[in-house]
Parts: C-alpha cells; sequence; structure tokens
C-alpha cells in the first residue's frame, strides 16, 4: 500500500468520522428542541395542549416528530370518537322536562347505549397509544419530560372520561326505569310541568325513589363533567 493510498484511506476515515459526529449533533439538536417543546407547549402549563406541529418544528424534532404523533393522534382520536359523540348525545338525547322523560324514550335510550360504545372506542385508542408509548426507545434526558407529557394528554383524560360513561349511562337507565313506570301506571301517574304526582298512594314509594336516583345520577354526571372541564383548562 503506497503513501498516497494510506493518505486517501486516511482522508476517507476522516470524513466518515466526521459525518458521524454531524449525525450526532443534529440528534442531540432535534433532541434538545423536542425536550423544549414538550416542557414549554405540554407540561410546563395548566391544562391540557396538544398544539399541532408546524412543518417547522416538524423538521426540527426529526425522528422525534413521531414521538410526539403518539401523543397527536391519541387525541384526535379522542375528539373524533369520545368528545363529538358525547356531546351529540348530550345536546339531542338528553330531556330538559319530566314530560320529554316519557315522550323521548327511544332517545334516552340511545344516549345510555351509546356510552358502552364512547368506552370501548376509549379503551381501544387509549390500549393503542399505550402500546406504542411502551415501543418507543428514548434517551434518558427525555424518557421522564416526554412521559410526564403522555400523561397529561393522554393517561389523565382517558381515566377523566372514563369516570362520565358509567354515570351517564346509569343517569339514562333510571330515567328509562321511570318512563316505563310512568306508562305502566298512566292513570295514577300524571305530569304538570315540572311536577309529577300521583292518585295512588302505595305507588308513591317507588316514585320517590326513582326521582331521588335521577336527580343523584344527575349531581354526578354534573361533578364528573366539572372535573373533566377544570382538566382541560388547569383548574
Amino acid at each position: 500500500m503506497t503513501g498516497r493510498t494510506l493518505s486517501r484511506l486516511h482522508i476517507g476515515l476522516v470524513l466518515i468520522l466526521l459525518a458521524l459526529c454531524g449525525c450526532g449533533d443534529e440528534e442531540a439538536t432535534q433532541r434538545k428542541a423536542f425536550i423544549e417543546f414538550l416542557q414549554t407547549r405540554i407540561v410546563g402549563k395548566p391544562g391540557i395542549h396538544v398544539p399541532h406541529l408546524t412543518a417547522e418544528e416538524t423538521a426540527a424534532f426529526g425522528p422525534y416528530a413521531k414521538h410526539y404523533a403518539v401523543i397527536a393522534d391519541f387525541n384526535a382520536a379522542l375528539d373524533d370518537a369520545v368528545s363529538k359523540p358525547m356531546q351529540q348525545a348530550i345536546q339531542n338525547g338528553t330531556p330538559h322536562s319530566l314530560g320529554e322523560v316519557v315522550a323521548r324514550r327511544q332517545d334516552i335510550a340511545a344516549v345510555g347505549e351509546g356510552m358502552a360504545k364512547m368506552q370501548a372506542a376509549l379503551d381501544r385508542e387509549l390500549a393503542k397509544a399505550d402500546a406504542a408509548h411502551a415501543a418507543l426507545k428514548q434517551p434518558d434526558d427525555l424518557k421522564p419530560v416526554y412521559d410526564a407529557a403522555y400523561a397529561r394528554d393522554v393517561t389523565v383524560p382517558a381515566k377523566a372520561w372514563s369516570e362520565v360513561f358509567p354515570d351517564v349511562e346509569d343517569g339514562m337507565k333510571n330515567m328509562l326505569a321511570l318512563a316505563d313506570f310512568v306508562a305502566a301506571h298512566q292513570n295514577a301517574v300524571k305530569i304538570q310541568g315540572a311536577m309529577i304526582q300521583t292518585s295512588d298512594p302505595s305507588l308513591q314509594p317507588a316514585l320517590t325513589g326513582m326521582l331521588d336516583k335521577i336527580r343523584e345520577k344527575g349531581e354526578a354526571v354534573n361533578k364528573a363533567q366539572q372535573r373533566l372541564n377544570a382538566l382541560i383548562v388547569g383548574g
């Protein structure tokens, strides 16, 4: 091997090392930018925040943009499969008077049935996100920050939503029970505005119990919604 050949080999090795060093510097820069983003835009702010990445941010984070996609994709699915359907169900199916409890039995039943579907969708999307999260390979300085952001934007809201479903479903079941009770005793039970009365004293205990259950579940749903709203805004 001639001196010129050795010289060329040396230059080639130097170029490769420089390239490798450059790649290392680029990864560190991308990781630093991603950590700063997570800390300032999610972890360090009250409430739930899932910012849409700009083209510049996507480029700046390099491969870590895919790590953020785990969080963003879950929230997009949560919005489509849970938040929007829940809002529509409550808006269209919740009765606003005792008279509507009887008149809108089918709508009330649909709301109750929808809760199980939303819970199943939430469980499915959470399992998908958790699996993707567990598969991520992250450096020691990134992992705790990412885990905190994941908990804030995925784990905690999923748990909060899961606490809403049972109360709404039970509330709808209680309303259906009242509607069926009124229908079965229509000659003895009358609804006038916000009042419901029975001419048969023997029916009063059952009627009072049903109304108490509806009121209790209504309060539970309101509290669950308040907790969820406080979580979203950071209260």
